[in-house]
């Protein structure tokens, strides 16, 4: 049976969480099916993910907030509602308001 996910729910869900949480953050890993997986992903204002690279395919859907993506290829910030391609680079990710992410990677 398949799996439906209301992403604006879980978006609110973890955006409570990271906003209790110490580290401002909280993460949540829906989809496992190799080579795909998808996860929500809460940071409150201020907080990262620090540089790592992208497996072989990525791509960044913000579901609510502000984040500013950065990578050597150029930084970009996208708001609710805008989805960007990951390149195969270095690249980290930081919270410029509260904000909820739905991460897409393939990994083979």
């Amino acid at each position: 049976m398949t799996t439906t996910y209301d992403l604006q729910l879980l978006a609110d869900e973890h955006l409570s969480r990271a906003q209790n949480s110490a580290h401002g953050r909280s993460a949540h890993l829906l989809l496992r099916e190799d080579p795909l997986r998808q996860s929500v992903i809460a940071l409150t204002a201020g907080n990262a993910l620090d540089e790592h690279y992208t497996p072989v395919a990525a791509t960044l859907q913000v579901l609510r907030g502000t984040v500013r993506l950065t990578a050597a290829s150029g930084d970009v910030t996208l708001v609710a509602g805008q989805l960007h391609p990951i390149g195969p680079e270095r690249h980290g990710l930081t919270a410029v308001t509260d904000a909820a992410v739905l991460l897409t990677t393939v990994t083979a």
